[in-house]
């Protein structure tokens, strides 16, 4: 027969390949159950020689068929590990004992019960299955060894495939065809180089196999494809059983018409994407555990020390352990210039000048985007970049996978390159592209956050010195007051002794004051070290009435009605009351009045100075929101409009108040409570 042919000669050309394999070396458990395998297909191959040992029998057939997708079976079950050391080891595995249970079942249940045909025809269509499935997932897990693995799925696979439509054929008519059968010899001899090129590109056939999202999606859809077959193969059954004449031809139509439209959904992106969606929801967790990273990362960044280096150091190593990265370089983008502000364990040296337009190409899509760029994907389907041009031997050579940007405004504020080292490299699913997003949002906005932290600390640096520098202007304009006192009273009374000597205490005072305001610029302080001693206030009064507010119209006059002394910097209360006191007399006409009353509040405890004019007065909201602010004058730029703010903080801080009545028109009345110790 024509068939015989076809089998001899595959039967000879795995004879010839199992006595090469015993030639070559190579390691793995693997290799021997290749043999195993390469030796059952010998022996499936010669079974079906009719012209050996006669007519073949539909249960020899089915038989000899799961014999040898056994022994390839066992194979692959070898394939998906590393650590085998001998063939127990891979027999006592449970996930091996999954495996091969289908075709140890479908061999042993002819022996021990009668089996209906068609029962038969569907286990080894389970088996063509099996092996798909199993070299989805070989060829998934394969890595940078898939181009040696090719030839091995592709000789296994379309066996296979032929298997399995042979065998789905069978179930629908319930009879094996015949030119299924004669084909298939032939077949199996034509794709047998490619098992030779796999042998010799293949150098340890064990992979370890880990339960990816792809590989679970599809591996469900061969496994969907193959019930959906069944499926239609049993409906086409029941037409042929049914159909009468017009049976056949419907089964015929109907088989056609299942691939086709199993072709058209498989062939469809959005039907693979819901899919995997469908998949990744239900069947897996999450990739990252997102709130232990999150804590993670909250907890690293909190460590970082305050300098602008440790903090981007802390920035970029945060971001390689959210992903378990080892090398990655830090780059802040500053007008057009690049600069790198952190490292952790460098490829090798990045000269900027030498990547300089593929950087810029990188972070003007990215600026547009807000894409994180997996450069290696690029080298592969540059299409999925839509837009984007680089240079692919610059790519090659740079040796960094990840380009992630940091976004600050709808801009790159920076970026940082991220390299796997030695750890594996992860997938840029859309999973890993949000979770990555979302560390590099946080990580980017730690660092921004810290640049401006230095900027406010910058200006509060500058405002505290503006803040004292203004303090101290007010005070050196209340002794150019008193100088200015002294100078126009100087040609009337300058040959009086008492005149003369009021001029020099008033000169000593000057002198004093402003040796203070020189020390505080130089040594950069708003606030001094006061010298407290217990004083009457009345003759605090009395010498800025007299001594600074004597050129002044009205003349303010002192009233003391009960007085204790108190505890207070004697300087500061003279600047608080000439202050207020001249206020008061700018704000009333040289014929209105100015009081000053000192008197006790034995309730409270407090001296109280009571300073009351009949001038213009303020109305409320010009007290509640301006009169204390700092910097917030009426005098334009004669004032510096901290003269009330100033004299409300001493007294607050000496445990004291100062409030104030005032009405638009009738004047103003500031009661200023000094306690008494």
């Amino acid at each position: 027969m024509i068939s015989d042919v076809g089998y001899f000669l595959t039967s000879l050309a795995h004879l010839a390949l199992l006595l090469l394999l015993f030639t070559v070396r190579k390691p793995g458990v693997a290799k021997h159950l290749l043999v195993l395998a390469t030796a059952a297909t010998v022996v499936w191959a010669t079974s079906l020689i009719s012209s050996l040992f006669g007519p073949i029998s539909l249960s020899s057939l089915i038989s000899s068929d799961i014999f040898k997708q056994l022994a390839w079976l066992l194979f692959l079950a070898g394939c998906i590990q590393t650590d085998f050391k001998n063939f127990t080891d891979v027999i006592k595995r449970p996930a091996t004992l999954f495996i091969i249970s289908p075709a140890i079942i479908s061999l042993v249940a002819p022996l021990l019960l009668p089996i209906n045909p068609a029962w038969s025809f569907l286990a080894l269509i389970v088996l063509s299955l099996e092996v798909l499935v199993l070299l989805e997932v070989v060829y998934r897990q394969a890595g940078r060894e898939q181009w040696a693995f090719k030839p091995l799925i592709i000789y296994l696979g379309a066996t296979n495939l032929f298997d399995f439509v042979t065998y789905a054929n069978a179930t629908m008519v319930s009879q094996v065809e015949i030119g299924y059968i004669a084909a298939r010899g032939y077949i199996y001899f034509l794709l047998m180089p490619l098992l030779v090129i796999s042998i010799r590109r293949i150098h340890h056939w064990g992979i370890d196999i880990f339960i990816s999202r792809d590989v679970v999606l599809h591996s469900s859809l061969l496994l969907v494809a193959g019930g959906y077959l069944f499926l239609m193969a049993l409906v086409g059954y029941a037409i042929n059983y049914l159909g009468g004449n017009w049976g056949a031809t419907v089964q015929i139509i109907l088989v056609v018409m299942s691939f086709a439209l199993l072709a058209t959904l498989f062939l469809s992106n959005g039907f693979r994407t819901r899919i995997k969606v469908f998949i990744t929801k239900h069947f897996f967790a999450n990739q990252f555990d997102y709130r232990e990273e999150w804590v993670k990362l909250t907890k690293w960044l909190t460590r970082a020390g305050d300098s602008a280096s440790e903090v981007y150091q802390t920035g970029l190593t945060g971001l390689l352990n959210a992903i378990q990265y080892e090398s990655g370089l830090l780059f802040k983008i500053n007008n057009d210039d690049i600069e790198c502000i952190a490292k952790a364990s460098p490829l090798k040296s990045l000269e900027i000048g030498d990547y300089q337009d593929t950087l810029k190409a990188l972070i003007h899509y990215s600026g547009e985007n807000g894409w994180i760029i997996d450069t290696d994907a690029y080298l592969v389907k540059p299409f999925d970049y839509d837009g984007l041009k680089l240079d692919r031997n610059v790519l090659k050579s740079w040796g960094y996978q990840l380009f992630v940007p940091l976004i600050k405004d709808g801009e790159c504020w920076g970026f940082a390159l991220l390299a796997a080292g030695d750890k594996e490299k992860l997938s840029l699913n859309w999973e890993v592209k949000d979770y990555l997003m979302a560390v590099s949002e946080q990580v980017g906005t730690y660092m921004q956050h810290h640049e401006a932290a230095q900027v406010v600390a910058e200006n509060a640096q500058f405002a505290a010195f503006s803040r004292m520098s203004a303090f101290v202007l007010h005070d050196l304009k209340n002794v150019l007051a008193q100088v200015n006192l002294i100078l126009a009273n100087a040609q009337q009374h300058k040959h009086n002794p008492e005149f003369i000597e009021d001029t020099f205490e008033t000169l000593e005072h000057t002198k004093a004051r402003m040796e203070k305001m020189l020390k505080q610029l130089t040594e950069k302080k708003s606030v001094d070290d006061g010298v407290n001693a217990e004083l009457l206030l009345s003759e605090i009064a009395d010498y800025v009435v007299t001594k600074l507010c004597s050129g002044l119209r009205p003349t303010p006059q002192v009233h003391l009605v009960s007085e204790q002394s108190v505890v207070v910097d004697k300087e500061k209360v003279v600047n608080v009351f000439y202050h207020l006191i001249s206020n008061a007399q700018q704000a009333t006409d040289d014929d209105g009045n100015v009081d000053i009353t000192l008197s006790l509040d034995a309730e409270s405890h407090n001296q109280l100075i009571i300073i009351e004019d009949t001038g213009t007065g303020m109305d409320r909201t010009f007290i509640e929101q301006r009169l204390f602010k700092p910097f917030d004058t009426t005098k334009g730029n004669a004032g510096m409009g901290i003269g009330a703010y100033d004299a409300k903080t001493y007294i607050e801080s000496i445990g004291g108040k100062l409030t104030v009545h005032s009405e638009p028109g009738r004047g103003s009345c500031f009661t200023l409570f000094f306690p008494i110790v």
